[in-house]
């Protein structure tokens, strides 16, 4: 008999910690020291204390045990992050059209290589899954084949992906050029060939209204209203260059997000990444449309683009996803991503704690992408994907975690100095799927 015969379920026993929404939509942190959490075919099927469920522990489970200082939390979800960009991380010096002229358009043309493709769609899963992150909505290029590859490394995980190949017919090298009906050619046939198949989702990706002609944002409004269970992801005034960049290419609409909004592309399941430097119509489309915002500090302070004002996003009642948009932003650590969140919004007077933090990177997360039904908590009938703490995996760490009064205090601290190094285990839809060691040999993509 082989261990796979012998158990059916999973039993995870430890320090269980979630955030759920509280009075006023606050987030408040909820905390099960000695928890039990029991998983079948990769979904929660009993939370709650270990005294009441242990009788559910029989021969048929494997009982995994981790320690009081071992936090157990949701997996981490990121809202916008470019694939194709890793190579690119941390490169100085330029603000967001130069750097898309000087080494995100260089980077993404490589992408033709279907091979190149799947080294780093591997890669880029191995990466994810080192940080902790069990679900990312993610770009990939103009090439059919980076998506595809992408697809292939989450399906190999059993990964929750949204991804999306990018639109973009104009302003830009030949390269990475489209043509409207290409464009709406391999769009559809990777909506039919990968949306809904296991946890692969399909998100219609315009590039940014700049790079998409007329033509091409009809053909991504008419994908959506074809599909209407897709997502739609692009960017939104991220810098004043940009807008006025925008303005210059479509005098007839009323602002940037008026472009997208014409075309059909607002609503539900609509991401805008940075939208720094919206007007007051804007702000109240967004929240019209039910249209969602993903906040990427790391990125817009590398790039120098702006602050984004999470306290205004509330005000106007429109959903907010924390991204780590590498590879302007400069780690896949959504921590690291949580970390500058806390300085943007105390830079700019707003509270950000503990409890907002951690629920910015679960749960929240899952509510701006609509996934909130099947990620980001302990509940049962969700996906088990899931993420162990180690307060201890630094020597500071350590330090500081053991003089904290209390576990927000732990929490604040590990979001202010935690990396891959506090990922002890990574597991997605109930299988252990990276396991920090001590040492780990670097490998190459």
């Amino acid at each position: 008999m082989t261990m796979a015969d012998r158990y059916t379920r999973l039993a995870v026993r430890g320090h269980f910690v979630q955030t759920r929404a509280g009075q006023g939509d606050s987030p408040v942190i909820l905390a099960e020291e000695d928890g039990l959490m029991l998983v079948e075919s990769g979904r929660i099927t009993w939370f709650g204390p270990w005294q009441e469920g242990r009788t559910q522990v029989d021969e048929h489970c494997e009982l995994i045990c981790y320690e009081r200082e071992q936090l157990i939390v949701p997996g981490f979800i990121d809202t916008h992050v470019h694939y194709p960009q890793l190579e690119i991380i941390a490169s100085h010096g330029a603000r967001l059209l130069e750097w898309l002229q000087r080494y995100t358009f260089p980077a993404e043309m490589r992408y033709k290589d279907r091979d190149h493709a799947r080294r780093m769609a591997r890669f880029f899963i191995r990466e994810l899954l080192k940080n902790g992150t069990t679900t990312a909505m993610v770009f990939c290029t103009v090439h059919p084949g980076s998506v595809e590859a992408l697809f292939a490394a989450a399906g190999d995980a059993a990964m929750r992906i949204i991804a999306g190949k990018v639109l973009m017919d104009r302003h830009g090298p030949p390269e990475l050029l489209d043509t409207p009906e290409t464009g709406y050619a391999q769009s559809r046939e990777l909506i039919e060939t990968y949306h809904g198949r296991g946890r692969l989702l399909y998100a219609v990706t315009p590039r940014f209204a700049p790079t998409s002609s007329p033509e091409e944002l009809e053909i991504a409004g008419r994908l959506r209203a074809e599909f209407p269970q897709t997502w739609l992801q692009t960017h939104l005034a991220e810098t004043p260059e940009e807008v006025a960049w925008v303005r210059e290419l479509f005098p007839e609409r009323a602002g940037y997000l008026d472009v997208y909004h014409h075309h059909g592309l607002t609503g539900e399941r609509c991401v805008f990444a940075h939208c720094l430097y919206l007007e007051d119509a804007e702000w109240r489309l967004l929240h019209a449309t039910g249209s969602t915002i993903a906040w990427c500090p790391t990125s817009n302070c590398f790039l120098g683009s702006g602050l984004f004002d999470p306290g205004r996003a509330g005000d106007e009642g429109i959903g907010l996803g924390l991204a780590s948009d590498v590879g302007g932003g400069t780690s896949l650590s959504m921590l690291r991503t949580a970390a500058e969140a806390y300085q943007v919004a105390h830079l700019q007077n707003q509270p950000f704690d503990a409890a907002e933090g951690l629920f910015r990177l679960t749960l929240g997360n899952a509510r701006a992408l609509g996934l909130d039904h099947l990620l980001g908590s302990f509940e049962a009938g969700k996906e088990a994907d899931f993420v162990v703490l180690d307060t201890r995996a630094t020597e500071l760490m350590a330090m500081r975690c053991s003089v904290a009064d209390s576990l927000e205090e732990q929490l604040f601290a590990l979001l202010l100095l935690g990396d891959d190094r506090v990922i002890r285990h990574t597991w997605v839809n109930g299988s252990l799927v990276h396991e920090r060691t001590e040492a780990p040999c670097p490998r190459r993509p």
